[in-house]
């Protein structure tokens, strides 16, 4: 699952979530509801975000590491490396 990571641009630049929502026009709820880990806006929304945080759209997202899967029997995460 790709995860959002609005909030982590959001610290990083210094915003706080209520500034943000205001300056799209939306409640701090809607905007909380709509990046959280269940949240799913769609593109438009990803687009409004990205012009209003002055950032590409694909620095929304967390960027998978390439050194770690997914066990397909357990879930758990395994760190791959080289002996």
């Amino acid at each position: 699952m790709i995860k959002l990571r609005v909030k982590e641009v959001l610290r990083e630049k210094g915003i706080t979530q209520k500034d943000f929502a205001s300056k799209l026009g939306m409640s701090e709820v809607g905007l909380s509801k709509s990046i959280n880990e269940n949240g799913n806006p769609d593109l438009k929304r990803l687009n409004e975000i990205s012009d209003a945080l002055g950032v590409p759209v694909t620095e929304l997202f967390e960027h998978p590491s390439t050194d770690i899967i997914n066990c397909p029997n357990c879930g758990a995460k395994l760190r791959i490396t080289k002996d």
